[in-house]
Formats: structure tokens, sequence, C-alpha cells
């Protein structure tokens, strides 16, 4: 192992020069406007081809904008051939938000105090390349994984998995009796391990008005002065009605957030007669999903013209045992490495891993990491990525 541990650190540039190789290329999941995935997919295969992995296939699907979504898998054999250990990375990301905020362009990365900077850096891509160069020591050194390696670099994680996770699981591309790693999420000094996440739950409003002039209000109905009251109203009824307490996530209540509303009118002295806006909620296992739709939904039939849209719904599944064996090895691996004492718990955010639990197949989130991820000036630290890096090494080493 100590051979290992020195590959991965004598790589540590190459990691680096990765790492901004990902981030320039700009792969935006398409559901917010951007080019999805294909770019970032072509640049990932040709990187594995080139650091020496013997299997990489490529998984394309066009989704329902003609925009193709690509997924990248990767495998080295094991001793035991019967079981992969999965580490499950994603190749989107979310835009750059609000761009005056940023320092310098979001998809021209640089390195500044051991960091670097740029969108997706911690938001998939430095653990993506963690996954890749532990591997590669692997390799260079000639030691087999003790069960398959395997490297499933995947589309629209940040907007649903439907094009991503979600297909190569239907499709048949894992085994219920392998193993899963999703590192995507975690805290800065890494002895965090997710087990389990809250149902989500995205939704659309419109409330419909009528446009008029702003000097005659009498003939109008101003959808946007509707719409700020029942945002203001959701978001009170929400919370106290969902107000249950599960003490497993860290963030131990459901949440409700107004995230998003759409432009009204360009000039100002015109009354809209259209306001759309969004929520995010994030549900504890106690709380359902549907339930908080039929609460919007009674609210909205209340006096309001409105139309409602469902964007996503996923019920949270059922937590990965506490004592299962990639929990364990976790665990086992954190201790000898870091002298980790690890928590465990759960976490508002969704990843990959929910999709893998719903199937009833082990399936564990880790990473190092600053909680950069979708602010501006998004960064993923060095230490942490080649710490991780050595991690997954001996992760896939253990038997």
């Amino acid at each position: 192992m100590t051979k290992v541990l020195e590959r991965i650190e004598e790589m540590r540039t190459n990691m680096v020069e990765a790492l901004m190789g990902f981030v320039s290329i700009n792969s935006v999941n398409p559901a917010f406007g951007g080019p999805g995935e294909k770019e970032k997919a072509d640049w990932l295969e040709g990187l594995l081809r080139d650091l020496g992995y013997p299997e990489v296939e490529r998984v394309d699907v066009v989704d329902e904008r003609g925009v193709v979504r690509s997924n990248v898998l990767a495998k080295i054999a094991g001793k035991h051939t019967e079981r992969t250990l999965w580490v499950v990375t994603h190749i989107d990301t979310v835009p750059e938000g609000d761009i005056t905020l940023w320092r310098h362009d979001p998809f021209t990365p640089f390195v500044e105090d051991g960091k670097v900077f740029g969108r997706g850096a911690e938001d998939n891509g430095g653990s993506m390349v963690a996954s890749i160069f532990a591997g590669k020591a692997l390799m260079d050194l000639g030691l087999a994984p003790w069960f398959n390696y395997g490297l499933a670099l995947v589309a629209d994680e940040e907007a649903g998995s439907k094009y991503g996770i979600s297909y190569l699981i239907k499709e048949g591309y894992f085994s219920k009796d392998d193993l899963f790693l999703v590192p995507d999420a975690g805290n800065s000094k890494g002895d965090f391990v997710e087990i389990a996440e809250k149902s989500i739950l995205w939704f659309k409003v419109e409330i419909l008005g009528r446009q008029g002039h702003a000097s005659k209000p009498s003939k109008a109905m101003n959808a946007f002065r509707t719409g700020v009251k029942v945002v203001y109203l959701l978001d009170e009824i929400l919370h106290k009605k969902f107000n249950s307490r599960n003490d497993l996530f860290d963030e131990p209540f459901s949440t409700f957030e107004p995230t998003k509303c759409e432009k009204t009118v360009d000039n100002v002295n015109t009354i809209p007669g259209r306001f759309v806006f969004y929520f995010d909620c994030r549900l504890i296992p106690e709380h359902d999903p549907d339930d908080v739709l039929r609460t919007v939904e009674e609210v909205l039939s209340s006096g309001y013209e409105y139309k409602l849209e469902v964007l996503n719904k996923q019920k949270a599944p059922a937590p990965t045992p506490r004592d299962s064996y990639v929990v364990k090895k976790l665990e086992e691996v954190l201790r000898s490495q870091r002298n980790l004492e690890v928590k465990v718990g759960g976490i508002g955010g969704g990843t990959c891993a929910a999709f893998f639990r719903r199937e009833g197949w082990e399936a564990v989130v880790w990473s190092t990491i600053d909680e950069t991820a979708h602010q501006p000036n998004e960064y993923k630290r060095i230490d942490h990525m080649v710490e991780d890096a050595k991690v997954f090494a001996q992760l896939a080493l253990g038997g």
C-alpha cells in the first residue's frame, strides 16, 4: 500500500492538470440551458484510454431536446471478477449563476492557494479525477484490485439522472452484487459517511392574472403581486405542516425553498399577467412528496388561477444498512489512512446513490470537500483530491 500512496503522490501534478482540463469544458446540464456532457465525455474517454484503462465503454443517449447525453464506463479486472466496486461521479454541472460574483471566468480554471477554481471543480470533477488516478496507480504498479474496479462517469445528475445513472441501471450495466461509492458529498475533515438521502420534490407554479397598463390597475390583475403572496403562503404553510424532525440528517427537518422566478415583463409601466416561480423541497422520510403536492394544490385552488407542474419527484429509498460491507470497508480505510472515526448520517442533497438504494444495492456517499458546490468561485482543494485518490485505491485493494 505504501507504494500505491507514493505513486499517487507522484501524480499530483498530473491530477491538477486533469482537473483543469475537466473544468475548461462547459458541460452545464441542458435542462439549465447548457450544452450537455458530450464534449467533456469525448475528452474523458480519451484521457482514460491514454492512461491505459483496459476497458472503456461509451454510452450515449439522445434526450427529448435532441441533445446527446454521454456516459463513460471504465473497468480494471480484479482478483474476484464476480463483483465490481464502482466509483460513480457525474460529468454535468450546474450553470455559473451570477457571473459578476466570480473572480475569473468559471470555465477558465486557475490554481491559487492550493485550490483549483472553476465550475465543476468540486462538483464533481475533483472526485472524478481522484477516482481515475487511483486506478492508474494500481495499473502502474501491476496490482489487481480485490474486486473489479469500475468508474462510472455519468450524465444528467444535476437534473434528475434520467439520461445517466437511471438509464444505466435500467439497461443492466450494473449487478445487484456490485458495490457503489458516490464521492459527491462530505465535509472538509473526511469523517462523514452518507448512507441516506431525503426525498426530492421540485415544482413550478404559474399564477395567471390579466396584463394591463400600470396606470390603470383596476382594468388589470397583477399576477406578480398575487404570485409573491402565494410564494409566502406556501413557504409558511409547508414549513408549519411538515415539521417532523429526523436527526439522522445533517439538516434534520424537511426544507422548502423558493429558488427561481421567471421574468414578468420587459418594461416598468406594464402590469404583468403571468408570474412563474419554482420550489425545491427536500423531505425527510416521515413526509411523502405526494402529501406535499396535495397541500400545494389545496393552497392554489383556494382562489387563484394557476398551473402546477411537477419537475422532479423522487421518494427517498431505505438507507444503506449501517453494517453493510461497503460502509464497514470505507470506515476501515479511513481509520487506517487518516486515523478517523466516522460519523454516519443522511443529507438533503440528491446523489446517484439514491438510485442504487432503490434497487436494494449497497451504496455509500463520501468525499473530502469544502462544500463549495453550486457557489460562485467554486473550487477543489488539491490535497483533498490527492488524499481521496489514496482512499479509493486502498478501498479497491481491500479484501
